[in-house]
């Protein structure tokens, strides 16, 4: 097995990463199999036991046996029988003490009369030496292979367990900051760690002290993984990767042998970097929970990450960053100065920042001319960098099922509605009630989005069945926001209870098909009360939750009377029942659109932004719908499967008399 080795800056000999070799648990697997071959060859040799007389004699004057060799150490004679002459199931090969042989004196002679191949061995004495020494000398290998050499590189098979599962990347991790988008406030803040790894002299010379450790935060898919591999490849150093999981094992104390471990080797091959993935798995704040004691192994894991960070020297250039999703659950120990002195937020990327991702994911496949990447990151608001790259791969995927030659524009916003929402169920069997009562659902919102000046510009309106939801309206906000107005709220919650209003309008009856909306403008008028202080009544006061409780993982308690709930309830209240108010009479005013674009919808099925401009405008809109593009398809299909029968070398010459039938 080839050892792996990293050269260190400024040393002239390279530095062995250890390379651990199979373990004894695969020996032993091996020494039992060779064990099994060993035995399956030895009864492939059976041999059979004769009695010198009358057995053996017998055969020889039979003319049975066609060769024997005599032993005479060993006091035995070993023979094989004609083929021909043993029945079937026995074995050819038989053995025969010789014991009475020493006092017969025609036995040569009649093996020679027989004509019977003859050999005769001398006693040897180095053989059954031999054979004695080797089993003594494989005893002592074995008792060197599974102890004492074990207990020389660290232990045994139980001691494998102590040993850090890390993934050591000596070269280019391949990322560079050139890989990494979105995130451009995060690349300047680590910018002066790759500086101090590739010029440490630089801090030295001043006195200043780069930070110990970097603790990076943000959602999930966000890149905080990415961040990390790309920092190594910036500075060109040995990136030892290990998730917060791997430390903890069935055995007490073997997560803080596998710190203690990862840290010494990091400090051999200096300068690196350390990544510890998802650390809130392991550096949970300590406290007197139900479930926490002194003697936990998170805890135990967690006091030999503090200890070996606090045992850094400032010449060390080993820098340890960690990710996390839940910084606020993170021991404060962890957190201080001198262990992981800086935070570095990587957030949801905004607009700018999901064009670039967009951009950088889609070099590795092909895209038609119409693809435009602003308006797709328009309309991916609060994607993840995650989400966008499953995004570009579930468009190439789709495209190439559909046999096309590049990705167009709708493959990527097919792929956009499947990543956040699912695929899109056309196969469902929908009744037509339901289906009207859904077309007049959709085109509520859509009216209403379309005609609110404050609500985000709408980007289609769907009546296909994708994932939980029957149908869909989606918005395509111009920007991202940072706060939200109280218009801007008012307008969402009349979005909300439009497509409730519409239904109970036309069909004089209510339906669970608006429980999301109604659960949602729930959340955002309580948003609006308690958090935001946009309550005439209640005022600018905070009302929120804090979150959970730290030690007991328990809801906290109101910090605010039974009064003051019931006022931020009726707060609330009021707030919804004038939304419901608002929207209920602009689609009375609007009775005539709404019936236009319902009945649109139920045609087509889905409307872009465009198209329902031009219903609500009064005029027609004219394009062919799903069923006449599926026979439109069936006809090219079934035109071009009679052109290849009616030029096919069987039917050369022949008129093929389906080749003029229309079909429609």
């Amino acid at each position: 097995m080839t050892e792996k080795k990293i050269q260190k800056r400024g040393a002239k000999t390279p530095v062995s990463v250890p390379n651990y070799n199979r373990g004894p648990l695969s020996w032993l697997l091996i020494g039992l199999l060779v064990m099994l071959m060993i035995s399956t060859l030895m009864r492939m040799q059976q041999v059979q036991e004769l009695a010198y007389s009358p057995d053996f004699l017998d055969h020889v004057r039979a003319g049975h046996v066609k060769s024997v060799v005599i032993h005479e150490g060993k006091g035995k004679i070993l023979g094989e029988f004609y083929p021909e002459a043993v029945s079937e199931g026995k074995p050819v090969r038989f053995e025969v003490s010789i014991s009475e042989m020493l006092k017969d004196e025609t036995l040569l002679p009649l093996l020679k009369s027989n004509r019977v191949e003859m050999k005769v061995q001398k006693p040897d004495i180095w053989t059954p030496l031999l054979g004695n020494l080797l089993l003594f000398v494989l005893l002592i290998g074995l008792i060197y292979f599974f102890f004492i050499r074990n207990i020389r590189t660290g232990g045994g098979m139980l001691m494998n367990f102590a040993r850090s599962k890390h993934r050591v990347q000596s070269k280019s991790t391949g990322r560079t900051f050139e890989d990494v988008a979105g995130i451009e406030e995060a690349k300047e803040e680590v910018a002066e760690i790759i500086e101090f790894l590739k010029n440490p002299k630089k801090f030295q010379k001043i006195g200043g002290r780069i930070p110990r450790g970097v603790l990076l935060v943000g959602p999930p898919g966000c890149g905080k993984t990415l961040l990390a591999k790309a920092i190594a490849g910036e500075a060109d150093v040995p990136f030892f990767s290990i998730a917060g999981s791997d430390f903890v094992e069935m055995f007490v104390g073997v997560g803080a042998s596998r710190v203690r471990d990862l840290f010494r080797q990091a400090k051999e091959n200096s300068p690196c970097i350390i990544f510890l993935d998802e650390i809130d798995a392991i550096g949970r704040r300590r406290g007197a929970g139900l479930i926490s004691g002194g003697h936990d192994e998170r805890e135990q894991t967690l006091n030999a990450i503090l200890v070996e960070m606090d045992g850094f020297d400032t010449n060390d250039q080993v820098i340890v960053i960690a990710a996390t999703n839940r910084a606020d659950i993170l021991d404060p120990a962890l957190t201080r100065p001198g262990r992981f002195d800086r935070r570095v937020v990587v957030p949801l990327p905004d607009l700018k920042g999901r064009m670039k991702i967009l951009q950088i994911h889609a070099r590795r496949i092909k895209c038609g001319p119409d693809v435009d990447f602003e308006r797709l990151a328009r309309g991916t608001p609060m994607f993840s960098g995650a989400e966008l790259e499953a995004l570009i791969n579930e468009a190439a995927i789709s495209a190439s099922m559909q046999n096309k030659e590049y990705v167009e524009m709708s493959d990527l916003e097919e792929a956009r509605d499947k990543v956040r929402w699912g695929r899109a169920k056309r196969s469902r069997v929908v009744d037509e009630y339901d289906r009207r009562l859904t077309a007049y659902h959709e085109a509520g919102h859509a009216l209403v989005q379309s005609l609110l000046p404050d609500a985000d510009p709408l980007h289609k309106v769907s009546i296909i069945p994708r994932g939980p939801m029957g149908g869909a309206t989606f918005a395509l906000p111009e920007k991202d926001r940072l706060y939200y107005s109280k218009r801007y709220c008012d307008a969402q919650l009349q979005i909300f209870f439009a497509g409730r209003i519409a239904v109970k309008m036309v069909f004089n009856d209510v339906d669970s098909g608006a429980y999301s909306d109604i659960r949602q403008a729930t959340i955002l008028a309580r948003q609006m009360i308690t958090e935001w202080g946009m309550g005439e009544k209640v005022g600018p006061v905070y009302y929120g939750a804090d979150g959970m409780d730290t030690y007991f993982y328990a809801p906290k308690i109101t910090e605010y009377s039974q009064k003051t709930a019931e006022l931020i309830d009726q707060e609330v209240k009021n707030l919804l029942d004038a939304a419901h108010a608002k929207v209920e009479q602009l689609l009375m005013q609007h009775r005539d659109k709404l019936e236009a674009l319902a009945e649109t919808l139920l045609k087509y099925e889905t409307l872009d932004a465009e198209e329902v401009k031009i219903i609500i405008s009064g005029r027609k809109l004219e394009k062919p719908t799903v069923s006449e593009l599926l026979a439109l398809e069936q006809k090219k299909s079934s035109k071009a499967q009679s052109e290849k029968d009616s030029f096919s070398p069987e039917k050369e010459g022949q008129k093929d008399a389906s080749s003029d039938f229309d079909g429609f």
